[in-house]
């Protein structure tokens, strides 16, 4: 790097080589070495430190020793719970003079509708706060039936009642949606109860219908209550809207079905479902969670050894054939094993390590029926936080599956293998844009990789940072020596900022690519490449590591590979994103290729359980019987 000359290179990795070397009692050598070329960095555009704390903590007493930032946590979901619906609010709301909805006139059933309106009086119909509200204010707007003409079920109630019954084809539970269709053509006398029947239906299939399209534009769980991790904007919806738009169509179908994610991805996940439920279970099931290794015992093993057997070509046949007949059902992996499983792991694409873990259990046995509905059911659940459009072109960093793609016109354009957080510093889910592409750029060290993992040693050593390659400044913007600072006076909160200088050490590599968000998360480049090499990728502080940052670069700026080379040899600089492309940070064990064929891939942060619980706590509130 020649703008930065030959001792600003030497000075940063000298200093690196001593620590790792002579290191100290509170932090190991692989922990420091984390520190210098760790991700999930706090940094503001174009190389600006994060803002100082809007107030000075509170220090306690000794200097605060052990305090720690904590990562979000994840909570217990709690589903809003139902209320019942208060129609004598409705019944003793006057007619309107002139009906709020400009499209209302007065009709025969209009009058029925009125008539009716006594039969609520006890009926006990429970919704969603904000669904029972929408209940009252659209019928004492427009007081009419929406679903029924005469004593009978019109074409828009068939619609809807098929529709709600459809509900399992996109992953949604059909008991959420359920009403009893009342029996027409009852005799004269039994009018009275006939038209309280039918009022009550009217009423019961807006809730389910309102509660359908919530479901299917929003999702059955708020995910920001999941957990600190989950960071989606509100999608509101008009329920009155709704309302209005179905009491004036006759394509009660299409409306219903656009409420749902209008792309590929969502479709592919259906096709995946309705295949799933149709299909039988695998013949060999083996524990996806396994992990074993060389001298250990697993009842898993014997299975794993059949299926391999199975699959034996003449090559593979002739090489382990003898082996796999001879043990094939131990449950003790005997060291003869390791060969045989590393055959099958490199084949694979794996590294081969000889340990079975759950990828090599994926690749050999795939998933369980029952895992691969789970996954695909909460795929679909995920996709509707999403917006319905995904946009084109965008970036789509899948953190399961360990990749970072550019799609643009439906073609996968780039595709590279990605870092992400460690399970104890996990990458959020969210959604951003891409705004800008910083070339050698400054770190700007978030403050819990200052209080987690330098502060232990700069208690010690104040004036470590400043050998270290790294600019200290306070709260003014001042640069001060790291070894004036009193490193042993503060706790969780640091009124300091750090930066690392450019250079060949500094951990965001060569370049970064930010979409500012309050995660702090961007992509970037790395000097430890060595990671790439590995399955499990789950190995940064949080930001999101590419295996070719340059190529990710050229397709967000509409440049070459030539050119962003080109301005690396300049030194640092910036140059912002001029068209509008969103970036997905997210998180999907089931997830499509391009060509619509769903890959499944391993729960790094078992946060598919964690969305299964919160599904399972809103189907408790909406059991009729809870």
């Amino acid at each position: 790097m020649k703008f930065l000359g030959k001792k600003a290179i030497v000075m940063p990795l000298v200093a690196i080589t001593a620590t790792l070397a002579f290191g100290a009692p509170q932090a190991g050598a692989q922990g420091l070495f984390d520190m210098l070329f760790g991700g999930g960095v706090k940094h503001a555009p174009q190389g600006e430190f994060p803002p100082p704390p809007k107030h000075k903590p509170k220090v306690p007493a000794g200097g605060g020793g052990g305090v720690k930032i904590s990562s979000p946590s994840y909570y217990t979901y709690k589903a809003d719970k139902l209320v019942r619906v208060d129609f004598s609010a409705l019944a003793a709301a006057p007619q309107p003079a002139t009906p709020q909805d400009a499209a209302f006139v007065p009709s025969a059933t209009g009058t029925a509708f009125r008539d009716a309106l006594a039969g609520l009086s006890d009926y006990e119909l429970y919704a969603e706060p904000d669904i029972a509200k929408a209940l009252v204010a659209y019928y004492s707007a427009n007081p009419d039936f929406i679903w029924l003409s005469g004593t009978s079920l019109n074409a828009r109630a068939q619609d809807a009642v098929r529709v709600l019954g459809e509900a399992a084809s996109y992953g949604l539970a059909p008991a959420d949606y359920t009403v009893d269709v009342p029996a027409t053509g009852t005799s004269a006398t039994d009018a009275n109860a006939q038209l309280k029947e039918l009022v009550r239906f009217e009423m019961a299939l807006s809730a389910r219908v309102l509660r359908y399209a919530q479901d299917a534009q929003n999702g059955r769980v708020e995910p920001n209550r999941m957990t600190g991790y989950y960071d989606f904007p509100a999608k509101p919806l008009d329920l009155q809207g709704v309302l209005k738009t179905l009491a004036h169509t006759q394509e009660v179908r299409t409306y219903l079905e656009s409420r749902h994610p209008q792309n590929p991805e969502y479709q592919a996940l259906r096709v995946e479902l309705e295949s799933l439920q149709a299909s039988a279970e695998n013949e060999i099931v083996v524990d996806p969670k396994l992990l074993l290794k060389p001298g250990e015992t697993s009842p898993e093993l014997p299975k794993l050894l059949k299926l391999i057997a199975r699959d034996l070509d003449d090559d593979t046949g002739g090489a382990y054939g003898e082996i796999l007949a001879r043990l094939g059902t131990s449950e003790f992996y005997d060291p003869e094993l390791v060969p045989v499983i590393k055959m099958v792991q490199q084949k694979a694409g794996m590294k081969g390590d000889g340990v079975i873990g759950p990828r090599t259990v994926a690749s050999l046995a795939g998933t369980s029926k029952a895992d691969r509905l789970l996954k695909v059911e909460v795929a679909l659940e995920e996709l509707r936080w999403l917006p319905s459009d995904l946009g084109s072109p965008r970036v789509f960093i899948n953190q399961p599956a360990f990749t970072a793609s550019y799609i643009d016109n439906g073609e996968e354009k780039l595709k590279t293998r990605a870092v992400i957080g460690r399970t104890t510093n996990q990458t959020a889910f969210f959604y951003d844009q891409i705004k800008q592409v910083d070339f050698h750029p400054y770190w700007g060290v978030p403050q819990s990789i200052i209080v987690n993992e330098m502060l232990p040693r700069l208690r010690n050593d104040p004036g470590y940072l400043d050998r270290a390659g790294y600019e200290v400044t306070d709260a003014k913007g001042k640069r001060i020596p790291s070894s004036a600072v009193n490193w042993g006076g503060y706790g969780a909160n640091i009124p300091y900022n750090v930066r690392q200088q450019p250079s060949e050490a500094n951990a965001l590599g060569e370049l970064k690519i930010l979409f500012p968000n309050k995660h702090a998360i961007y992509m970037h480049d790395t000097p430890q490449k060595s990671f790439f090499k590995q399955d499990m990728r789950a190995l940064s502080h949080g930001c999101v590591r590419l295996q070719d940052p340059r190529g990710m670069a050229a397709a967000v700026l509409g440049q070459s590979v030539d050119y962003v080379a080109e301005k690396l040899k300049h030194g640092h600089s910036t140059e912002d994103v001029t068209r509008k492309i969103p970036v997905y940070v997210a998180y999907f064990t089931a997830w499509p290729d391009m060509s619509g064929n769903v890959e499944y891939f391993s729960d790094v942060y078992d946060r598919d359980s964690r969305l299964k619980q919160a599904l399972d706590a809103t189907e408790a509130v909406r059991t009729p019987s809870s």
